[in-house]
């Protein structure tokens, strides 16, 4: 199901947003606020487990629209998130092992778009993202996408690195890329997998890529090191798709 993207500012309307069941991916508070309508607001965000920021007075006039935010600014998400438990249904309706992209701190829309646009067309049953230091399903990711948001499954995880643990039960085992790893024409990389992508700058975080059974790296020949998020994610998952195809 998809929602309209929407920003929404007050305190009444941010409680009465959270009240009707709207799915706020981003909330961001005046730092220091500590009122009444303030703290309702914090109880809502962390009964749903929503990702609060607190920010200076300066931050939130910048976001706001109206000019009239008083000290609350949200963003609701365009589309609304999958569970975990759906997106391994998707493989057992395909009757297929699974396959999942899971990133760490993608924080930019544009790649986070790009690699469910890839998870689609690899033929992934869907991606799993963190809710805190990531982009959520705005707008801009949809557009990104291409359409493959409409028809791949994203779920948004309160930890990452459990989350692998639970999955390990269901048979998955992950592979992340690094460039320190072994070269992935090296590795098996059929059967249940996960896919763990991190972000350009700091890669996969220590706890993640703890519970990564391997570790793949790219032959690259160029004078940088690095590839892009999403073209890594694109490079690695049609390794995946080679394999899973003999």
């Amino acid at each position: 199901m998809r929602y309209e993207e929407s920003i929404i500012e007050g305190r009444n309307a941010v409680i009465e947003a959270f009240r009707a069941g709207k799915v706020i991916d981003k909330l961001f508070i005046l730092d220091g606020a500590q009122d009444g309508p303030i703290q309702t607001i914090k109880r809502e965000a962390k009964k749903r487990d929503t990702m609060v920021r607190f920010v200076t007075k300066e931050r939130l006039d910048q976001l706001s629209e109206t000019g009239k935010h008083q000290g609350v600014v949200a963003y609701t998400a365009a589309y609304t998130y999958a569970e975990v438990d759906e997106i391994l249904a998707a493989a057992r309706s395909r009757n297929e092992a699974p396959f999942v992209f899971l990133l760490d701190n993608i924080e930019d829309p544009h790649n986070l778009g790009a690699i469910i646009r890839t998870a689609n067309l690899a033929g992934a049953h869907g991606v799993i993202i963190p809710k805190n230091r990531a982009a959520g399903l705005t707008a801009a990711v949809a557009r990104a996408s291409a359409g493959a948001l409409n028809y791949t499954p994203v779920a948004r995880v309160t930890n990452l690195a459990q989350t692998m643990e639970a999955l390990k039960k269901e048979g998955l085992w992950f592979v992340c890329a690094d460039m320190d790893g072994t070269m992935m024409y090296q590795l098996d990389l059929k059967g249940p997998i996960g896919l763990v992508i991190g972000n350009e700058g700091n890669g996969v975080g220590r706890l993640v890529r703890e519970k990564c059974d391997f570790v793949a790296s790219i032959p690259m020949k160029g004078d940088i090191d690095s590839l892009n998020a999403s073209v890594a994610a694109g490079v690695l998952a049609y390794e995946i798709v080679r394999q899973r195809m003999l």
